[in-house]
């Protein structure tokens, strides 16, 4: 019985093979691309609507080649990539001690809290225009538009994850004498790791979607171009392959930031507390 309870504390970690990887990780997203371009392909054979409504994947390829030949894939992305990522920076400066005091102090959890919950669940794209109107079309307008999407989602799941400290963690910090902001940073923030990184992932996803519909809607040249706009831009022009182009950029701009930093984060946190049964 004793060896059977070890068995079951012990967290069996192990190095998973590369062809392991490859089978489960690499080939169900390819095979899933195959399937949808497949499927593009057969809908533009069949004609089931006019071209310029659904052009053929050749095209969208050729409009890719085209701004890589320009020079100019690469400055669009990461215009808005490194908006996105210094938004989400300033972000997290304001949500996390936010996110502490409305969890810890209860009057500012009943004044604040239904208010982070109601503008995490606001649609970002309605701050575009009061932003516009209080700061102009400039970045400062993006970064607020950002805030006002991902700090909510932040601070909200730091919330959640507080809420999930066992009060045992905070009776033995007091007797160890963790108190204010030394029983914050050794005893709240590390046992509410794992719902804080969940509202991280659930925030950056608030902050690209914010700065799209900015991007989008507040469209002019001393913004820049980035993937909003371009997106825009090609609306205008009426070139339903740049289109289609800019929304598969910014579907794996999306995906990309969140499987190299989100998802290894949040996947070493619940490594580390044991709470992944399998590692792969």
């Amino acid at each position: 019985m004793e060896a059977g309870l070890d068995a079951l504390d012990a967290v069996q970690v192990r190095r998973t093979p590369v062809t392991e990887v490859l089978l489960h990780k690499v080939l169900p997203p390819v095979v899933a691309v195959a399937l949808v371009l497949a499927i593009w392909k057969g809908l533009v054979w069949a004609k089931v609507t006019d071209d310029y409504k659904l052009p053929d994947p050749r095209l969208v390829w050729d409009a890719l080649h085209q701004l890589w030949v320009e020079g100019e894939l690469i400055d669009i992305i990461w215009t808005s990539v490194s908006r996105g990522l210094f938004g989400f920076l300033i972000a997290l400066a304001i949500a996390t001690p936010l996110g502490l005091i409305v969890a810890r102090v209860p009057f500012v959890r009943a004044a604040l809290g239904p208010i982070l919950s109601g503008l995490q669940s606001l649609p970002s794209v309605a701050w575009v225009p009061p932003a516009v109107i209080w700061l102009g079309l400039n970045d400062s307008m993006m970064y607020t538009v950002i805030l006002l999407g991902a700090v909510p989602s932040i601070a909200n799941g730091l919330v959640s994850g507080i809420d999930q400290v066992p009060p045992l963690f905070l009776r033995a910090g007091r007797t160890l004498g963790a108190k204010g902001l030394t029983s914050a940073w050794y005893v709240l923030l590390p046992g509410a790791l794992p719902g804080y990184v969940a509202g991280l992932k659930q925030g950056w996803a608030f902050s690209w979607r914010s700065l799209m519909a900015a991007e989008i809607i507040a469209n002019s040249p001393d913004l820049g171009l980035g993937l909003g706009q371009f997106l825009e831009n090609q609306r205008n022009n009426s070139d339903m392959a740049g289109v289609l182009l800019a929304i598969i950029l910014i579907l794996f701009v999306g995906i990309a930031i969140d499987l190299l930093i989100f998802s290894p984060l949040e996947r070493y946190v619940l490594r580390s507390r044991g709470l992944l049964a399998n590692t792969r």
